[in-house]
């Protein structure tokens, strides 16, 4: 499974194929919100009719209505929990100006094998400030994977952008920063972490050497790993269970 396809489906299937996967090979994709960045894939998914598509009622619409995708559709209530195959999946109401965005706490169980304690990851995208409720969502997962989005001064000194959307990025319903992504890791910081993927990075108004350098003595204290992945590519594969 997938969470988000932000990627056109040839892109997609390219960073797959790097991996030794082809998209054929996945079965669900759970999607946050509507925005491209995160569902640009689904417009071409209907060339692979066995892939389940997860989605809220509200994102659901936007997407039916802007591709007309004939494709099968799996809608569930925000800030409720499902299962499927392995996975207890919790979706969370973030602060983003989308329709009705989430993230997701995905618990990993081997049903049936006692010897093999449950993992879970938490997916923290797409949010413009922390709501009261994220810090304990974080406290007990393993897997991390949290938006470092912008260098506020790069966005400030940023060409391309007009104020208006600089604004936005800044903004209650924006994007993390590094340090606000840094402040939320610090104040939590969990013995439970493994792995701490830093995400969702700009391609204008950010880049690792400076999210490598915000966080160089967070790296230094947490005993987890922690890796920053690049813009518009993917990381290795971690092994949940």
């Amino acid at each position: 499974m997938l969470i988000d396809a932000g990627f056109t489906t040839k892109r997609l299937e390219s960073l797959l194929e790097e991996a030794g996967l082809s998209l054929g090979e996945i079965d669900a994709i759970f999607i946050t919100h509507e925005h491209a960045d995160h569902a640009a894939a689904i417009a071409g998914i209907k060339k692979y009719p066995s892939i389940k598509l997860f989605a809220n009622h509200a994102t659901a619409r936007v997407l039916q209505d802007k591709h007309g995708v004939d494709a099968k559709w799996y809608l569930f209530e925000t800030g409720g929990t499902f299962r499927y195959r392995d996975l207890e999946v919790k979706s969370f109401s973030i602060p983003h100006d989308a329709h009705d965005p989430v993230g997701f706490c995905i618990t990993v169980s081997k049903q049936g094998e006692l010897l093999v304690a449950d993992k879970k990851l938490i997916w923290l995208t797409d949010l413009g400030y922390v709501p009261d409720h994220i810090p304990e969502l974080l406290k007990d997962c393993h897997v991390v994977v949290i938006e470092a989005n912008h260098c506020p001064r790069m966005l400030e000194m940023d060409t391309k952008r007009p104020w208006s959307l600089k604004n936005r990025i800044s903004g209650k319903h924006g994007h993390l920063s590094n340090e606000e992504a840094l402040d939320l890791l610090m104040k939590v910081a969990s013995p439970h972490w493994v792995q701490i993927y830093l995400t969702h990075l700009s391609r204008d108004c950010n880049s690792i050497e400076v999210v490598e350098g915000v966080f160089s003595d967070f790296k230094k204290q947490m005993a987890c790993n922690v890796t920053i992945v690049a813009p518009g590519e993917g990381s290795r594969f971690f092994e949940m269970l």
